[in-house]
């Protein structure tokens, strides 16, 4: 979840370079030389990350019914780390679909 968390910030942190970029200021990553990393890879890495989480949760979940040493808090944990990252994956795919929306709702 932090993962999702920072990717986040790395979004916003992104929207404000390309708005000083486009106002002529000079950027923090533009004087840096490091340019920041496209959303799609954003997004595939965080969808991955939360990929990841859901299968650590169900290996928890399955060890707790088996009996292989995995404590009930312990599985606990796992799915609710897994939930959590997949409710901010969703919230954050909501929020690009309605913004994709209200752009293509837009008259020129």
């Amino acid at each position: 979840m932090l993962s999702l968390t920072n990717a986040a910030a790395s979004i916003s942190g992104a929207g404000a370079t390309a708005a000083g970029i486009a106002q002529g200021a000079n950027s923090t990553a533009g004087a840096q030389g490091v340019a920041p990393a496209p959303f799609a890879d954003l997004m595939s890495d965080a969808v991955g990350q939360v990929n990841q989480l859901e299968g650590q949760a169900q290996a928890a979940v399955a060890g707790l019914m088996t009996g292989s040493g995995v404590d009930v808090h312990q599985a606990m944990i796992a799915t609710e780390k897994a939930d959590m990252a997949f409710e901010l994956a969703l919230a954050v795919r909501n929020k690009a679909v309605q913004a994709y929306q209200s752009v293509m709702s837009m008259q020129f």
